[in-house]
């Protein structure tokens, strides 16, 4: 695949439609479904005393805490507790998340959950239903661009919106090849595009998804974080979320 373009993704795909649709099925066979993580989708880390950075962590299963059984071992109380060491203060946080969203999903029926609420930090963790649903790289610009937008109404003074890069499929291990490999040129192609988004767009930072190579950063569905791999997202999001 090294030779072959991230824009070649789709033609790709569709020349290996029976060979995807087979393994996908397979593959949804044998993997387990896990739910969303139990508990409530809000909190506060960090001293009890001063105004409380308030962060919001927004998207598909990732955000949802799927991988682990509570939302205190998720990405949204991780990052809280870092980013309370970090800047000293008090952080409040939030989910407004759904397994199974794409990014058009995301903005007209989870970002309705917040009407009204403010946030000095937002990260956007999506992408990963776009790639398996082959949609095209125009379409998840126009709809990611849209939702950075909204977003931005939604920030306190000195606020920023954090893009967390869409995850490197080519180190999932269960999907098989050459499914892997194909989503995670497709992966690639929807990364680049968020990429521009987040050029184009004030007070907004794209970081690229850390390769997540250790079995033990995975969940048992081979998918999704491990508490493991949540804290270490958290730690890989630390710098871009901390408000300058």
């Amino acid at each position: 695949m090294g030779q072959i373009t991230v824009r070649a993704s789709r033609p790709l795909a569709y020349a290996l439609a029976p060979v995807l649709i087979t393994q996908g099925v397979r593959v949804r066979r044998r993997t387990p479904v896990l739910p969303e993580a139990a508990g409530e989708r809000h909190g506060r880390e960090g001293s009890a005393d001063g105004g409380a950075l308030a962060v919001l962590v927004l998207g598909e299963s990732t955000a949802a805490g799927v991988g682990v059984a509570a939302q205190a071992d998720g990405l949204a109380p991780a990052l809280a507790v870092r980013l309370a060491g970090q800047t000293a203060r008090p952080v409040s946080w939030r989910v407004a998340a759904r397994t199974g969203s794409n990014a058009r999903q995301v903005l007209t029926g989870l970002l309705p959950q917040v009407a009204g609420e403010s946030f000095d930090v937002v990260v956007v963790a999506l992408g990963v239903n776009d790639v398996l649903e082959m949609r095209s790289a125009r379409a998840w610009q126009r709809d990611v661009a849209a939702l950075v937008g909204a977003l931005r109404d939604r920030l306190r003074p000195g606020g920023r919106i954090v893009l967390a890069g869409v995850p490197d499929l080519a180190g999932f291990p269960s999907l098989p090849q050459p499914t892997r490999a194909v989503l995670a040129l497709h992966a690639r192609h929807l990364d680049r595009r968020l990429a521009l988004v987040a050029a184009a767009a004030p007070a907004t930072i794209h970081v690229p998804s850390p390769r997540i190579d250790s079995a033990d950063l995975y969940a048992a569905d081979g998918f999704h974080p491990s508490g493991a791999g949540y804290r270490m997202w958290a730690d890989h999001l630390l710098a871009a979320a901390t408000p300058g």
